[in-house]
């Protein structure tokens, strides 16, 4: 009896993730941003419109790390926040 097992009959095909999945920020290249919105939520009682500028910021940076994909900050709900604008109250 052969204990063998055929392991080239199918070839793995990887994918990318799916849409709102992203990769884990293994080396902790945003790691700071990511504190800095975390206190700023806990600062505001989770009042997470308080700190939509903290949030554009983290994503940003995973964007520019390659962490998840590029998309506009318009399309992700920041328009208003382009240009360091803020509707938010501090």
């Amino acid at each position: 009896m052969s204990t063998a097992m055929n392991f080239g009959t199918k070839s793995f095909q990887p994918r990318p993730p799916d849409k709102g999945s992203f990769p884990l920020d293994h080396l902790g290249e945003c790691k700071s941003f990511k504190e800095k919105f975390m206190k700023c939520l806990y600062d505001n009682h989770f009042e997470n419109a308080l700190c939509r500028n903290e949030s554009k910021e983290y994503l940003e940076c995973r964007m520019e790390r390659k962490l998840m994909l590029q998309e506009p900050l318009e399309k992700l709900g920041f328009g208003d926040l382009i240009g360091g604008k803020s509707e938010a109250k501090k």
